[in-house]
């Protein structure tokens, strides 16, 4: 099990310059890159900072599925996710009502094809908004989905929807890769959720919705509960730190993360 940091707030040239370093002298283990930005890091030079600073990369995050060339894309991610060593390749569905289940369906399959040959295992990131959201929703894609799917659990867009811990418990055969995201919800957040749930358009709810996370602490989620609830299933993968936005140095949010993260896995050990 290592502690990973999703690259969001890096563009491709400081991830290089100075983000995989400074997230190794944090004491993070490993790093999540989108797939555009690894295009233009270029293959080469991405391995050279990876093995420099001893950082694995844990996942590729493909683009969010809209239309056929995002699925080739996503194919094609495989090869990439293959190539740098990455275990997972991360699949963001589409947003609601873009695409109807049939084929959806057909894309996750062209996914789970291409994942079989190289030895990569596609994660389903449910998402607010999109069109795998909900608990049952999710239940639904990984029964009808390719074997080879399995669930990246974020805690973040979990907790709109019921107890983060019972969505562990509950999902416990299928969780494959776990994102540390933490939410202080507005006084009218269920109004937002409602509207982006039922694939309205509208603008306000969704800068609310991502407005809300936040860093590790900061928000409502008890991390000390979260993480005895994935001991417990015996869950022995990947946590990476997730944080959408930033109002300062990245480096000091990293630290802030990882030193939240370690304060709550001590306070789920005592617990115990």
């Amino acid at each position: 099990m290592g502690i990973g940091y999703a690259t969001l707030t890096y563009d491709p040239e400081s991830i290089v310059t100075e983000g995989i370093g400074d997230l190794a002298a944090c004491g993070y283990d490993g790093v999540e890159i989108g797939l555009p930005k690894i295009r233009e890091i270029g293959r080469d030079r991405l391995v050279t900072v990876l093995d420099e600073h001893d950082i694995d990369l844990y996942c590729v995050m493909a683009g969010w599925l809209n239309e056929e060339a995002d699925v080739r894309e996503a194919v094609d991610g495989i090869n990439v996710a293959a190539d740098l060593g990455a275990n997972f390749l991360g699949i963001l569905p589409p947003p609601r009502g873009v695409v109807d289940d049939a084929t959806f369906g057909e894309w996750l399959d062209d996914i789970g094809r291409a994942a079989a040959d190289n030895n990569v295992t596609p994660v389903i990131h449910h998402h607010a908004g999109a069109h795998v959201e909900q608990p049952d929703e999710i239940q639904r894609w990984l029964d009808d989905g390719p074997t080879e799917l399995q669930l990246l659990f974020d805690t973040g867009h979990y907790y709109a929807y019921g107890d983060v811990t019972d969505g562990i418990e509950r999902f416990a055969d299928n969780i494959a890769y776990v994102h540390y995201k933490d939410i202080a919800p507005p006084s009218d957040f269920d109004i937002h959720v409602e509207n982006l749930s039922s694939g309205k358009v509208d603008y306000d709810s969704i800068m609310t919705y991502f407005g809300a996370f936040t860093d590790l602490g900061n928000g409502v989620l008890d991390f000390s509960r979260i993480t005895r609830a994935l001991d417990e299933i015996n869950y022995d993968g990947h946590r990476t730190v997730e944080v959408d936005t930033v109002d300062g140095p990245t480096l000091v949010h990293a630290k802030r993360n990882l030193d939240s993260l370690r304060d709550a896995a001590e306070r789920s050990a005592m617990s115990r």
